[in-house]
């Protein structure tokens, strides 16, 4: 389940492209072990046993987490696709069982990228990865001007506060602070950091502010503590915030303040804003330029998304999907950071809906042209960086996506406790509740359920385009999205049960006479759950839009926008593409937060996107999100 908190926003384009056959071979023996152990099993129900063997070789070290780029989810691809054959499921992909895409897995730093200092007297450089680094989401290009020092970076009129208050930085590079004023704690009424102590904010107040480029230094240092850059890649950001930031250390920084003649030293000027709260900000004399290059290549994987359809007697079908990928060996989403570079296997998250998907699949393609719908199983590769496969799907449908009845989807079902399941969705189709409420009394659960289609899974990207969708999950526990997310912890009995629930509800809903009607949810807004949305993943004021975690275009575009919603009321709609939001330009989700984050309830916001190309405006007022 991906972690919309800390979400990516990933460009991705669909690419034909082969797998190589290497991959085959290197998996060969384990995926025809993988599929001779399942084709003899019972027919009629769920297998416990089949079923946690399948979460075992999907955890297993050799899948390496299935993370985006890896040789592991090369692996898991294969044994799903050699399961699928061995059913007898047609391929469903875009010629074969496979429907590839590209994603963005990271960054690296190419040649070039250098930091040099003129001081009125000399010009040299500091070195790179010793002295200074970029961060991952710095734009890339060469910057040279004039510097400021900025402070902590912060503009936050709620604490009333504002390094830039009494600042002209447009054209010139500033540098700034980590963390935040000690006051914004105790001022905020909690004991951790608040928003502005975020690079990713400090970046795009810098930018909105006119500054060129930005220069963050760790400042003050703890007992112990030592003055070290942050290793590239490691802090979560957009694919580009629109401006260079970089880290430098203290003793370089030092060095500036020194060769400025200002008479001041970076340590007296933060300790002069922390005891006072009030911003320090000042720009150096025009002696001191600095010259900035960086240079960021993304890096790129083609990955797939692997479906198997089985027919039916018309041409409608159910679809029943859950995404196999996972964190591979950690990345900024995990949340044992001391533990990136160790596999997180993912056994629940989401080796055990991938069982599901795999389970359900043995149960039904005996009944191939039997039942009155098809079924496609789909298995969505790039969920964890934004569901992308799924998205990539709907807007590259491998089947006529108007036959589409419903979507089943299954993320984290195998750590169910005390018989509790969560059920998502339910309010999406007409006759769910109800044929919900018929089959839960066969099995022994303790069921809650929510009427949204929207959560942190691959069945949002089915609900903006009017498909009806129901989301079965075991929910949260403290291994997610660690290493200790192991197999072991299964609890592959209860997920049988589960699955056989699921399939009468699959069953009943693919025989019915007439195709499941979609109801838009009319909720008031979002009840906090993760990445139920609303516009900026729960920040700030309500606004009521859906973000599109697949868009290639520059802004944030709308897969949705809820009923009732400021947004509706505003005029806009699913499809539209948000580029300016009062007097702050939106390039991307993180943008959009921080321009929500920085409203008031009651705010009437002038704002515009791009329908079809063209530029639409509306005012918009904010509301109280409950």
């Amino acid at each position: 389940m991906t972690f919309f908190a800390l979400i990516q926003m990933n460009r991705r384009t669909a690419i034909s492209k082969t797998r190589p056959a290497r991959w085959r071979i290197v998996g060969l023996g384990v995926a025809l072990a993988f599929c001779a152990a399942h084709i003899a099993a019972d027919p009629n129900s769920s297998d416990p046993k089949r079923y946690l063997d399948d979460v075992k070789a999907l955890a297993s070290p050799a899948m390496e987490g299935r993370g985006a780029g890896t040789k592991g989810i090369e692996r898991a691809a294969d044994l799903i696709e050699q399961r699928y054959r061995s059913l007898g499921l047609q391929p469903a992909g875009a010629k074969s069982y496979f429907q590839p895409f590209t994603v963005i897995t990271g960054a690296k730093l190419k040649e070039g990228n250098h930091l040099e200092v003129q001081d009125g007297k000399s010009k040299h450089g500091i070195k790179l990865n010793e002295e200074f680094v970029p961060f991952s989401f710095s734009a890339s290009g060469e910057v040279t001007g004039p510097v400021a020092f900025a402070g902590y970076g912060a503009t936050a009129p709620e604490f009333g506060y504002d390094d830039y208050a009494h600042l002209d930085v447009k054209g010139k590079i500033v540098v700034i602070l980590r963390y935040e004023p000690a006051g914004f704690a105790g001022k905020s009424g909690n004991a951790g950091l608040t928003q502005h102590s975020q690079l990713i904010t400090k970046a795009i107040n810098a930018r909105n502010h006119g500054a060129r480029a930005v220069i963050v230094v760790n400042g003050k240092l703890g007992d112990g503590e030592e003055d070290q850059l942050t290793k590239f890649g490691s802090v979560n950001g957009p694919e580009n915030s629109g401006i260079a930031i970089v880290q430098a250390k203290n003793e370089a920084v030092n060095a500036w303040f020194a060769a400025a003649g200002e008479g001041k030293s970076l340590s007296e000027t933060q300790n002069q804003i922390n005891s006072s709260s009030t911003p320090a900000s000042f720009a150096f004399q025009d002696k001191l330029q600095i010259s900035l290059a960086v240079n960021i290549e993304k890096t790129r994987a083609t990955v797939n998304n692997v479906l198997a359809y089985l027919p039916g007697e018309t041409d409608e079908y159910i679809i029943i999907g859950a995404h196999y990928d996972h964190l591979g060996y950690g990345n900024v989403d995990s949340l044992a950071p001391s533990q990136i570079g160790q596999i997180h296997p993912g056994a629940d998250d989401n080796a055990s809906g991938t069982a599901g998907v795999l389970e359900l699949a043995r149960l039904l393609a005996p009944r191939k042209g039997q039942l009155q719908r098809g079924i496609l199983f789909a298995d969505f590769a790039g969920e964890e960086l934004g569901l992308l496969g799924s998205a990539e799907w709907v807007k590259e449908p491998t089947l006529p996506l108007d036959k589409a009845v419903a979507m089943i989807n299954m993320d984290m079902i195998g750590r169910i406790k005390d018989e509790k399941v969560f059920i998502g969705g339910t309010g999406t189709g007409a006759t769910f509740k109800n044929l919900l409420d018929e089959e839960k009394g066969k099995f022994p659960f303790h069921i809650e359920y929510s009427a949204s289609g929207y959560a942190a899974s691959d069945h949002t990207s089915f609900v903006g385009k009017k498909i009806p969708v129901l989301f079965f999950f075991s929910g949260l526990h403290s291994d997610y999205h660690k290493p200790s997310d192991t197999w072991d912890k299964i609890n592959a009995p209860d997920a049988a049960k589960l699955l056989d629930f699921i399939e009468d509800v699959a069953l009943k809903i693919d025989s019915a006479n007439e195709r499941v009607a979609f109801f838009t949810v009319k909720e008031d807004q979002p009840r906090g759950q993760p990445g139920s949305g609303g516009g900026g993943g729960g920040y700030g004021p309500y606004f009521g839009s859906i973000p599109d975690f697949g868009q290639e275009e520059n802004g944030v575009k709308f897969s949705d926008v809820r009923p009732g919603s400021p947004a509706a009321k505003a005029g806009f709609k699913a499809g539209d593409v948000l580029v300016q939001f009062g007097d702050k330009p939106i390039h991307n989700l993180y943008d959009f937060t921080d321009a929500l984050r920085r409203s008031k309830v009651g705010d009437v916001v002038d704002v515009q996107v791009l329908r079809g190309g063209k530029p639409v405006n509306a005012s918009v007022k904010l509301e109280q999100r409950k």
